[in-house]
């Protein structure tokens, strides 16, 4: 028992000694949450495993290997590594740190600072664009899904009604080129159509997927009729999110024990499968052989640096907001290491997988393992799916691999929504919202559904490809360095360095310190930098976008940036002060309600107003007293960094 745990119902602990209605055993030790108002997880595996969920997604299995092979097979996890220990891990603890110590979502958050609070509402922009696209691709892995129960996998031959003259398959090719060898008359003619058929070839899958699945129109401005297949798999999986996020972390934190596990043992079933087939080795040959001369291309490390930003998931707020339901003595440090490494590892795993199939594919078409790697959705639905038609019993294998998918998405999927549903709940922060949260949930559930249908039109793809490509690229890197700079600056890195050893016992290790102050700012300008010089306008195979589509795509990356300047100008103008800098500083210090959620937890500084000291430090004070105090170099810092932005 602690004196703290008796308060506003919040006991953690409590004896039975009567059999209560659930079934518990009389006398059984029976765990309450912590913070009884808003709930926490059931353990902290939950947590752990949510985590990994939302941090291990698609890209670990569609970008990471083909990135890695691009850029120098196995010379690219040098940089790749390094850029995980001073980039990925720090940011992903800092983020964890900052949810665990308010207990808040991306929004409450910034009691902490509150002219930043527009950073907050950055990061639901940002996950609200990637909460539509992100479960069209899991429907998409869904249909796939389904179309795999069958004896005959429909993208194996090019004898169905949308097939074209220019389809080849894989499958049987080798007998038919016996066959053509049977005479020397013919066999001139076959070899010089083999040549002609290779330089145009298309795949079963390949038309599988643009004229059957999709049935994919000329423009981007053409959306032509909805896919009906498609829409009613969307609907399935926004079903599907809702129902595991019914009662929040409570029921996502039990789901995730399959989602987040499960993927790990069809990897694994996977792997074991494509080790043993011919050309198999020669396919991770090609993902792993290094090719050192391309470490000292800056390239490769920008690639390198943002794969790690962007696959840890950070400023898309779901890590602070995970980190908000736990219990606040939780070892977040721990945490961040285990979930940066396991997300990481996972890449590296999923490599192996892809290449050691591309490489048997290669070898039956006797082709270079270049010709037959993909990334992104052309490496899900069109390269591995055709792969897979090689091997025998290969529906068993594409339902394997699709479920896959499907679980990788919806671990991410989760967090996105969970994301949105708990800045409404703090923000609005009434007993009725808190009570009827499930209501918010299918609120959100059916808005994403509704933005989702035009992406099953006959233009869905290349708006989904926009999306992917605007919505989520350089404006993360903008919110997380102005994130670093109001954290370690504005509020004071002293500060925020007490509050982490308040709540876990210890202080930041020595190098975390650096890296949040100087080293991942450095490395966060640098993706920055690098994103906006390697800009080349999107295209999808031979489709070059339009301008005023590039348009579109721009106005969605600004339209979460542009939320700080704005929520900043707002804050300013309704702050006290006589003067434009009195407003600025006002804006700028802590909320007297910053600080541990629970009373138990707020000593030291946060203690309740007992003494004339204490007081003090919760009023508003001068800029040179005072543990909220600003300061003066991060407001400098921050201005410069605004106008560059501008810029």
């Amino acid at each position: 028992w602690s004196d703290g745990g008796r308060k506003g119902g919040e006991d953690k602990l409590e004896i039975r000694t009567t059999r209560p209605n659930n079934g518990a055993v009389p006398g059984e030790p029976v765990k309450k949450d912590e913070n009884s108002r808003r709930g926490n997880w059931g353990n902290q595996i939950e947590f752990v495993l949510t985590s990994v969920g939302y941090a291990v997604g698609l890209g670990n299995v569609w970008r990471f290997p083909y990135l890695c092979y691009r850029n120098g097979g196995g010379a690219f996890m040098l940089p790749y590594f390094i850029m995980l220990v001073f980039c990925g891990i720090p940011l992903f603890f800092l983020e964890l740190s900052f949810g665990q110590f308010a207990s808040l979502g991306c929004l409450g958050v910034w009691k902490i600072s509150p002219m930043f609070k527009g950073v907050g509402y950055g990061m639901m922009v940002v996950s609200t664009y990637i909460g539509i696209y992100y479960n069209v691709v899991i429907c998409i892995a869904f249909y796939y899904f389904f179309m795999s129960m069958t004896n005959l996998l429909p993208w194996t031959y090019c004898n169905n009604p949308w097939n074209t003259a220019d389809c080849s398959g894989v499958v049987g090719s080798g007998h038919q080129l016996n066959a053509s060898l049977a005479n020397a008359t013919t066999s001139l003619v076959a070899g010089v159509s083999e040549v002609v058929n290779r330089t145009k070839r298309t795949s079963p899958s390949e038309e599988y997927w643009k004229h059957y699945v999709l049935n994919i129109s000329d423009d981007i401005g053409n959306f032509g009729e909805v896919r009906l297949p498609i829409l009613g798999c969307l609907a399935v999986s926004w079903c599907v999110v809702f129902l595991c996020l019914i009662k929040g972390v409570k029921s996502s934190g039990k789901v995730v024990y399959f989602t987040a596990t499960f993927p790990y043992v069809v990897l694994t079933i996977l792997f074991i499968r494509g080790i043993t087939l011919d050309g198999a080795i020669n396919g991770i040959k090609y993902y792993l052989t290094p090719q050192w001369q391309k470490v000292l291309d800056a390239k490769v490390w920008g690639d390198a640096a943002s794969q790690i930003f962007y696959s840890l998931g950070c400023a898309w707020g779901g890590l602070i907001t995970m980190a908000s339901y736990n219990k606040f003595h939780n070892n977040c440090f721990r945490d961040s290491i285990i979930i940066s490494i396991t997300n990481c590892a996972t890449s590296v795993y999923a490599g192996f997988v892809i290449f050691s199939i591309l490489g048997f594919m290669a070898h039956h078409l006797n082709v270079p393992v270049s010709e037959v790697a993909d990334h992104g959705p052309g490496l899900a639905f069109v390269a591995y799916p055709e792969a897979l038609t090689l091997l025998p019993i290969s529906p068993l294998w594409s339902l394997l691999f699709f479920f896959m998918l499907i679980l990788l998405g919806l671990g991410t999927q989760f967090c996105l929504l969970e994301t949105l549903v708990t800045a409404v709940v703090d923000e609005i922060g009434t007993d009725w919202i808190i009570r009827h949260k499930t209501i918010v949930t299918l609120t959100v559930a059916i808005a994403g559904f509704l933005l989702g249908v035009p992406l099953t039109t006959q233009a869905g793809i290349y708006w989904l490809l926009l999306m992917d490509n605007y919505a989520a690229s350089f404006s993360l890197v903008i919110i997380s360095c102005i994130m670093c700079i109001c954290i370690m600056y504005i509020y004071g890195h002293r500060n925020y360095f007490k509050d982490v050893e308040m709540m876990l016992g210890f202080p930041p290790p020595l190098f975390f310190k650096v890296c949040w102050r100087f080293i991942s700012p450095v490395i966060i300008s640098f993706i920055l930098i690098f994103t906006v010089i390697q800009y080349k306008p999107i295209t999808y195979n031979d489709y070059v976008y339009p301008g005023w589509s590039l348009a579109i795509g721009f106005a969605m990356a600004l339209s979460s940036v542009i939320c700080i300047p704005i929520y900043a100008l707002y804050k300013i103008s309704r702050s006290p002060g006589a003067t434009f800098r009195e407003r600025l500083k006002n804006a700028c210090r802590s909320h007297p309600k910053w600080g541990p959620a629970l009373q138990e937890h707020r000593t030291g500084r946060y203690a309740p107003m007992a003494s004339e000291d204490t007081v003090e430090a919760q009023i508003p004070v001068p800029i040179s007293q005072g543990p909220n105090k600003v300061k003066p170099f991060g407001l400098l810092l921050f201005l410069t960094c605004g106008n560059l932005v501008s810029t």
